[in-house]
């Protein structure tokens, strides 16, 4: 496997792009190009977590693709800190909305200029996410075509066009989670209102801003297929906000596949020893998702494997 740490900036070593191609081989796909996926780590915008990055590339390497984990631009700026809760955030121009999202055009970008080095196949290129990275990859599935990605890179749309989304636990609709948040404990209001400060500048948007960042609202034909998982117990971000991505992909007849755990908090990642920091974050039924997202996939990105190896071939001819 090769893996490398790309740096979008110049002058910024938080914002990376990290490869996880796998290694070219006669007894393998032989010069054969590969599907890939681009994962978003989640953090509320704060940070990307480490447990939704390299497990999460490693799963999907497993299943034969290759796996690029970019930590996009959030507000702790990749120092792993956390923000003091109870005290207003000064906003950061250059971490928040659009430039997450875009990040994800310019890994895209990156992806493709490499292709032929890599052995990517460009028409087969998905994006995952986590929570917040779950969320930025699924307003990149709905807005790739748009002028704050195609547009602001002034480059063809297609050069953008992902293949599929896979979203776990993800944050759909923020005018929801506006209402929802009246209601829940004084902590989680301060995070939500920190996280709308890092995502968007302010603790509290108007409806019209908090509209256009919700991908719930903004489903269009150009959207991807779509997979989605969440569990029923999850308390920072409710299940709610899967279900009502799943109804407004329904209503535009995007394919999607949704999977509901009944146990499970929050951030559970693969739900499994590679990515768990406690047993707290160790679900076996939940942990099925990579499974079954891997089934749904390889619909649509099964590799191009000949019916008979080599080494059959060579039976069949009288080699040996």
């Amino acid at each position: 496997m090769q893996s490398n740490v790309i740096y979008l900036y110049d002058d910024r070593k938080d914002v990376t792009l990290t490869t996880y191609i796998l290694q070219d081989s006669p007894e393998l796909l032989n010069g054969k190009d590969r599907p890939a996926v681009i994962i978003c780590p989640g953090g509320g915008y704060f940070n990307c977590s480490d447990r939704e990055a390299e497990p999460i590339a490693l799963k999907f390497a497993s299943m034969g693709y290759h796996a690029f984990v970019l930590r996009y631009s959030t507000y702790c700026e990749g120092t792993g800190a956390f923000p003091d809760l109870s005290k207003p955030l000064t906003a950061k121009a250059h971490c928040q909305n659009p430039v997450p999202v875009r990040e994800i055009g310019q890994a895209m970008l990156i992806v493709r200029e490499h292709a032929r080095e890599w052995l990517v196949d460009v028409d087969r290129i998905a994006v995952c996410g986590f929570s917040a990275g779950a969320h930025n990859a699924a307003m990149y599935a709905a807005n790739w075509h748009t002028d704050m990605i195609s547009g602001h890179f002034g480059k063809e749309k297609e050069l953008f066009r992902p293949a599929a989304a896979i979203l776990g636990y993800m944050l759909s609709d923020y005018i929801y989670m506006k209402e929802a948040v009246k209601d829940a404990s004084p902590m989680d209001q301060a995070f939500f209102a920190a996280s709308n400060t890092a995502f968007l500048g302010e603790a509290e948007p108007s409806d019209e801003v908090l509209a256009a960042v919700s991908p719930a609202r903004n489903v269009t034909e150009h959207m991807p297929p779509v997979f989605l998982w969440a569990t029923a117990e999850d308390e920072l971000v409710p299940v709610q906000h899967s279900i009502r991505m799943a109804h407004a992909l329904a209503d535009k007849k995007i394919p999607f596949e949704l999977h509901i755990f009944e146990e499970g908090p929050h951030g559970l990642a693969l739900s499994d020893q590679s990515s768990a920091e406690s047993l707290s974050q160790v679900y076996p039924d939940a942990a099925k998702w990579a499974d079954l997202a891997g089934a749904w996939l390889k619909k649509r990105f099964a590799l191009p494997l000949p019916e008979k190896s080599s080494f059959e071939k060579l039976l069949e001819n009288g080699g040996i």
